[in-house]
């Protein structure tokens, strides 16, 4: 699996709406991260559609290399920074 730039090396937590659809930023170029903002154009990368069924709390992958798209799970520990 091919994986995007990163954009920040943490989640991002959003209050999502039930019924809501919600396109993530696969490729890491979205100003409007987590969400996509059509900059992926030109790339291999398309946004990720995920509806949301219940209202609350979700930590969207901001770093891009989740196995568990669109959401965190802990990829961006592994991240070098310096």
């Amino acid at each position: 699996m091919n994986t995007g730039k990163v954009a920040v090396t943490g989640p991002i937590a959003v209050e999502v709406e039930a019924g809501k659809n919600y396109f993530w930023c696969q490729c890491g170029l979205s100003a409007n991260q987590p969400f996509c903002d059509g900059s992926h154009k030109g790339t291999e990368f398309k946004p990720v559609k995920w509806q949301c069924d219940e209202e609350g709390k979700k930590f969207f992958c901001a770093c891009k290399q989740t196995n568990k798209q669109p959401f965190c799970d802990g990829s961006h520990k592994a991240l070098r920074t310096f």
